[in-house]
């Protein structure tokens, strides 16, 4: 998909690896040695039922979270408007102190504290679209009021966490459940009536997307009912309000998406409109 003409006027670069100083941040430095010792040098190791990790993993996840830093460093310094983090693995679900659903290490999470301790942000605003609640995310800031997470995910689902009730220690979470077979009104209701007034209300000087695909209809891994359509419309939706308070700064990352022909169409959808928007 990326290799589509469309996209080829994209400025491209390889992801850096997050040094441990920038892990730390948003883990506990016993959880990053934990992780790091555990890497193999042949086979797999499991840490979960979900969550493995082979000789490349450690490097992978350190690059996927150096990803997020790197974008957030372009965009609030100028250098670009949006970036996208085409990443594995993804990291909403790995909590400060454990990996879980297929995340080492929360990439999103890296980035976004990034911004606030070296690079000025006051405020960093998160939304979440992927099918399975961010746990990881909202563990790390349940108690720092300079980041505002929205998600809007389906439940019952795995993690089981995201109920409309969890708001964090300064009100400063916004979950939005959505039942099975939710379609567009209902997502975009949420949207509209819940996750974007609290952006606005939040102020951020940089928006930031866990961009998950796996609300796709044919996804197999959940039962929402989204299109490449509503996750277009998301996009805009999120754009628009970038530019009205934060001077159009996005930093997009992938999370979830495991119907491949989904994914890429719904990519292509959300890719086009950061595109258009940086340009």
């Amino acid at each position: 998909m990326l290799e589509d003409a469309a996209f080829a006027s994209l400025g491209r670069e390889l992801a850096p690896e997050a040094t441990n100083q920038q892990l730390v941040r948003a883990h506990t430095e016993r959880y990053v040695d934990q992780i790091t010792t555990m890497s193999p040098e042949n086979g797999w190791v499991s840490l979960d039922p979900d969550t493995h990790m082979s000789p490349g993993s450690l490097a992978a996840a350190k690059c996927a979270a150096g990803a997020n830093v790197a974008a957030v460093d372009a965009v609030m310094g100028g250098a670009a408007r949006a970036a996208f983090c085409a990443v594995r693995p993804c990291g909403h679900h790995a909590e400060r102190e454990r990996a879980m659903g297929f995340c080492l290490f929360s990439n999103i999470a890296v980035g976004a504290l990034y911004a606030l301790d070296d690079l000025g942000a006051a405020r960093v605003a998160i939304i979440d679209f992927d099918v399975h609640h961010g746990n990881g995310t909202q563990d790390i800031f349940w108690n720092d009021s300079r980041v505002l997470f929205a998600s809007s995910h389906q439940m019952p689902l795995f993690p089981g966490t995201g109920a409309a009730g969890e708001r964090g220690e300064h009100d400063q979470i916004v979950n939005t459940p959505l039942r099975p077979m939710t379609a567009t009104g209902e997502m975009r209701a949420a949207f509209e009536n819940q996750i974007l007034p609290a952006v606005k209300a939040h102020r951020p000087d940089l928006i930031m997307i866990s961009a998950g695909f796996d609300a796709h209809q044919n996804d197999p891994l959940a039962n929402l009912l989204w299109t490449a359509d509503d996750f277009r419309w998301a996009t805009e939706r999120l754009t628009d309000a970038a530019a009205e308070l934060c001077e159009g700064r996005v930093v997009s990352t992938l999370e979830g998406g495991y119907d491949l022909d989904g994914l890429a169409e719904s990519l292509t959808a959300h890719l086009e409109v950061l595109a258009s928007h940086a340009a």
